[in-house]
């Protein structure tokens, strides 16, 4: 049963687009309006030729918006306006166009125009036919959108207008009042929290052209990321050199050494409530650089290494420090060089994984954790690390509360 504090006084859009399942948005609007919600209205010119625009302006009491350029809003700018007024925009139906339009990033009419310029969460609810919904282009540009932090509410499978039976229905009305719901209330859970996370590999240079790496591809790290702002926390990404776009939402600064990282983590670390070590710094650099690319000469060469700073002792060891999480990736004994890394350097929660297997670790997109703390842990088993990074800050959340309220 949805709470009416969830969606009461809430701010929120709906976006109908052409599909004959606009009908169905019409009990949406009325649901939503009943649970307290303030809704306005975006409609296609598709849209239209399904339902009327006086149907929505009866249920909600607002105007309905479907022109980009509107001579009376402000400046003729109301879709800046709508932007900064709606909690939550979602779109119901998205058609197979309106997704297509959208992943391309076009802003030709009011609803793309829209979503470009508002930085509330987006949710799309699609309906089509069961083909369309199958075909590759479709799926490639849902998920390009739900990369870049849409949220995907269905669809459905079921009996469809066109007569064939599959997967393509929007969600019931009531099924999106509750996915919008629950939308709201994930992209309050960390709200006020200030979150830092390290990600990616550091890269210690030899001579110009080579350096000492490692086979972190910050996925996990960046999925922790995006993870915390869609929870609401302002997040600082510090990223090492990787082949990943910086999340939606997410402070991202860019480092190459440990020296670089450790530098840029110290000079942001100031009100952290949260700090998370994800990244694979090198342990060592190379004590001389060479200005010069070195020759090959010799069939031997000796490269002398130096001890990097240690970035998460620094952060832990700070009085009145974050709560600090550690990362530890091991080939073997992992419980055991884990808890003994917590302890040594006095965190509040270190995540082990086992690296060097088939499945997992570095430069995989899946990946399993065990998380300790002083006097308890949680095994998280193998998945998508984009779910792994959720499931590791709900139990990051419940650690970091019962620290800082212990009497709950």
């Amino acid at each position: 049963m949805i709470l009416m504090s969830v969606l009461d006084k809430k701010h929120i859009i709906v976006a109908v687009t052409g599909s004959i399942a606009a009908y169905k948005s019409a009990d949406l609007v009325r649901q939503l309006g009943t649970l307290g919600a303030e809704v306005r209205v975006v409609m296609t010119r598709g849209a239209c030729e399904f339902i009327t625009p006086m149907t929505f302006q009866a249920l909600t009491g607002n105007p309905v918006h479907i022109d980009l350029l509107d001579s009376s809003a402000e400046a003729s700018m109301g879709h800046i306006e709508l932007a900064r007024w709606a909690d939550t925009i979602l779109i119901a139906p998205a058609s197979a166009n309106t997704l297509a339009r959208l992943a391309a990033g076009m802003a030709d009419d009011l609803l793309t125009t829209l979503c470009l310029a508002t930085s509330a969460p987006l949710a799309i609810a699609p309906a089509m036919n069961r083909l369309m919904w199958q075909n590759e282009a479709t799926q490639s540009n849902v998920a390009r959108l739900q990369r870049r932090g849409y949220n995907c509410l269905g669809p459905a499978s079921g009996e469809q207008a066109c007569g064939e039976v599959g997967a393509g229905r929007m969600l019931e009305p009531a099924e999106l009042v509750d996915g919008l719901s629950r939308l709201l209330t994930a992209a309050s859970a960390m709200k006020g929290i200030k979150l830092m996370v390290t990600a990616g590999p550091t890269y210690e240079d030899i001579d110009p052209v080579r350096y000492i790496g490692n086979r972190s591809s910050g996925k996990m790290g960046y999925a922790v990321a995006a993870a915390a702002a869609h929870l609401g926390a302002d997040v600082t990404l510090v990223s090492g050199p990787v082949a990943l776009a910086p999340p939606p939402g997410v402070q991202c600064k860019k480092v190459r050494s440990a020296r670089d990282m450790q530098r840029c983590v110290l000079s942001h670390i100031a009100d952290v409530d949260i700090f998370i070590a994800a990244a694979a710094v090198a342990d060592f650099r190379p004590t001389t650089f060479s200005e010069q690319k070195i020759k090959k000469g010799e069939s031997e060469q000796l490269l002398t290494l130096t001890a990097n700073p240690d970035i998460l002792r620094t952060v832990a060891d700070q009085v009145d420090g974050p709560f600090t999480v550690g990362f530890a990736a091991e080939t073997q004994a992992v419980e055991q060089y884990a808890r003994s890394k917590l302890v040594d350097k006095k965190l509040d929660m270190i995540c082990a994984n086992r690296v060097g297997g088939t499945e997992g670790g570095f430069e995989s997109d899946k990946n399993a954790l065990d998380l300790y703390w002083q006097g308890g842990g949680e095994a998280l088993p193998m998945g998508k690390k984009t779910l792994l990074a959720e499931q590791l800050l709900v139990a990051v959340m419940r650690r970091y509360q019962y620290k800082i309220k212990p009497s709950n």
